[in-house]
Formats: structure tokens, sequence, C-alpha cells
């Protein structure tokens, strides 16, 4: 999508602060941070706006997006826990139309649900 900020930020053209890049997937930190650690995972292509649009014909990379999570996490270092969220629409919070999570660790988040 030709004006999407993330696919722009895929694309290298838009800098990021990237902490995981494959093929498939690009993690990098918000640049508005919700906590200590708060990093992004997207697929780089636009698969999706959002988890709405998750179908049968472009469901593997979320999966990919997961196995990214997971080595993301351990490269950081969060072996006392992580949240992993996914915002679906407007009303949800989401301000990016491109399918992305939200990696937020670094403090203790089990008192509350956000």
């Amino acid at each position: 999508m030709n004006d999407c900020l993330f696919c722009k930020i895929a694309a290298g053209e838009i800098p990021s602060n990237k902490v995981y890049e494959d093929a498939d997937v690009l993690a990098f930190r918000d640049i508005n941070p919700q906590a200590p650690v708060h990093i992004l995972v997207i697929p780089k292509a636009h698969a999706a706006d959002s988890a709405a649009q998750i179908t049968a014909g472009n469901s593997a990379v979320v999966a990919r997006c997961f196995e990214a999570i997971a080595k993301v996490a351990e490269a950081e270092g969060l072996k006392d826990g992580f949240r992993v969220i996914t915002n679906s629409g407007a009303a949800a919070g989401q301000t990016v139309p491109h399918l992305h999570f939200h990696i937020l660790a670094g403090c203790d988040m089990s008192d509350r649900l956000v």
C-alpha cells in the first residue's frame, strides 16, 4: 500500500529502531512506548489491515509473526513475562491499518488489562 506507514517502514523508506528482521517479519521499538519494553511486530507485506481481515489465505503470516515474537522475547531477555496485543479497528485503539502486534514488558502488568 502506497500510503501505509508500516509498509514504508518495512521498505526502509522510514527509519526504525529494528530489533528483529527476517524475510517476512520486522520488529522495531515503538516511538510512543506504553511500557518500558514496547516492540511492534509487523508482517512486511500488507497482508491485512487488522486481525479482522485474517483468513485462511493470509493466516500463515500470523504464525510467522508469533515465531518472531518468541525470538524477540528471548533476545530481549523477557524471562519475567510479556504481553502481546493486537488492536482491530479504531474503537479498539488501532492507529495504523496494517496488521501488527505489540510486545509489552518491563513492568508488572498483572493487575491491569492493558
